[in-house]
């Protein structure tokens, strides 16, 4: 496959979940049982990835065990920390962190991330989510989590609170004028005095404007509420769909939802998510793909299932349908998109129990690929030519040999089709994307340079 659109080089991310996406990837010979607290195999995978020239790195998490410990690796390393330790084995793949608006405050995350993107040189990213769920809320002291549209009102109350505080320190702030013995103006130094409906924040933050102005801002949900969210404030999104016509429809949506509110679409880059399973022939992937999901614990499995669900387990055969009468989304409270992903996806084709296990053990709802190297690039290309994605995020079924066989095999492919960059030529993550370092609010001097909105050092007024 040829490439047949002249639209900018594609996206490139890596997300990496312990061993590897797929449920069963600790149970193979080639994984490690116990990577998470081993730094090594994060230093490892960072330094692959950049070896491949991919655009960023990415952690999920939540303030919540999540699945049952006894069945596979289940502890989780906190994400900014983690990166910062990678920022100082990498030189130039962006590092983007999830966290929590429902279970942070905005000045102690907004300082975490400002921290990481001075550490790093400019290359942190925000991961934006909202945490549901009763088993998160009763460690924060709570019963339950806030019904979901709450949940996004101040997830964007948190991301207005956050921003400013980036803002309260002009670029030319620090000055550092010995002979003079003045280190910052303050005039270029403002608290911001937010008072609203969730947070009261007065600022300024205490550590100055970092290299991007912002960590770049992801967003992962894909429900309305999402989609407008993201719409609203996101710059990279990473979604899960099935099929390229869900792909195309929900590129089209999203970019059309930012346009009506005035921001230019192409400052938003979609990534679907995709668990390329890779083998030197079709067969050969296949067998992977097949010995993983044989390595599947059923019950296990279908206990997982059953939470997504909403569904006591006994209500689920595994060699049965999903059973009707199943909750709408409107009546789900959290992982509203991907409880309808997975419910659709079953309907649609017919699938038992067991089938739907094997499906979604690979990537949670996000589209598994087995293939060769050439299959995997030419599923991408037709995606990304079809209008359906900016770029991928790379889910590897099972890590570190199968991000290392992607960046090997898949990235030269893509890289000799004109796909893909073969060196980085910026600095920060915000480069890597090619989208603008942010305005300061506050401080309203800019100055305009071909591609780029800056931000000027003005005089004190």
């Amino acid at each position: 496959m040829s490439r047949t659109t002249d639209r900018p080089p594609l996206h490139l991310n890596a997300f990496l979940m312990s061993v590897g996406h797929h449920e069963a990837a600790w149970r193979l010979p080639g994984s490690s049982a116990q990577p998470t607290p081993d730094i090594e195999h994060y230093l490892h995978l960072a330094r692959v990835a950049e070896r491949g020239k991919l655009d960023s790195l990415f952690l999920a998490d939540s303030p919540v065990l999540q699945g049952d410990p006894g069945r596979r690796p289940a502890s989780r390393l906190e994400p900014t920390l983690l990166l910062t330790a990678l920022a100082g084995a990498t030189r130039h793949i962006g590092l983007i962190a999830t966290a929590s608006t429902s279970y942070n405050e905005p000045y102690n995350l907004a300082r975490r991330f400002a921290s990481l993107d001075h550490v790093s040189g400019g290359r942190a990213g925000w991961n934006i989510v909202t945490t549901a769920g009763a088993d998160a809320a009763r460690n924060f002291g709570l019963d339950d989590s806030p019904p979901h549209h709450d949940r996004y009102r101040r997830a964007a109350e948190f991301v207005e609170v956050s921003t400013k505080l980036w803002d309260s320190w002009a670029d030319d702030a620090v000055v550092a004028d010995k002979e003079r013995g003045v280190h910052a103006r303050p005039d270029r130094v403002r608290r911001i005095g937010h008072a609203g409906e969730f947070f009261r924040v007065d600022g300024p933050l205490n550590v100055q404007r970092s290299p991007q102005g912002y960590p770049l801002l992801v967003q992962a949900g894909s429900s309305e509420d999402g989609k407008d969210f993201a719409a609203r404030y996101a710059e990279a999104v990473f979604t899960a769909q099935q099929t390229l016509q869900e792909g195309i429809a929900f590129y089209k949506d999203v970019k059309h939802r930012a346009e009506l509110l005035g921001r230019d679409p192409d400052g938003i880059r979609i990534l679907p998510g995709i668990v390329p399973v890779i083998g030197d022939t079709e067969a050969q992937a296949r067998e992977l793909d097949a010995e993983l999901d044989r390595l599947i614990v059923p019950e296990y499995a279908k206990q997982q299932l059953a939470r997504t669900l909403r569904l006591d387990p006994a209500e689920l055969a595994l060699d049965e349908e999903l059973p009707e009468g199943l909750p709408t989304e409107d009546e789900i409270e959290g992982a509203k998109s991907r409880y309808t992903l997975v419910v659709e996806l079953a309907r649609r084709e017919r699938l038992t129990v067991r089938q739907l296990i094997g499906r979604l053990g690979g990537g949670r709802g996000h589209r598994t690929f087995a293939g060769t190297a050439v299959q995997v690039a030419d599923t991408i290309e037709h995606w990304y030519d079809r209008g359906a994605a900016d770029g991928f995020n790379i889910m590897p079924a099972v890590l570190p040999s199968g991000l290392e066989r992607f960046v090997d095999d898949v990235v030269p492919i893509l890289q000799e089709r004109g796909l893909f960059r073969t060196a980085y030529t910026g600095r920060t993550l915000r480069d890597h994307y090619d989208l603008p370092r942010p305005a300061n609010r506050i401080f309203e001097t800019v100055e305009r340079r071909p591609g780029r909105i800056g931000i000027g050092l003005a005089e004190a007024g």
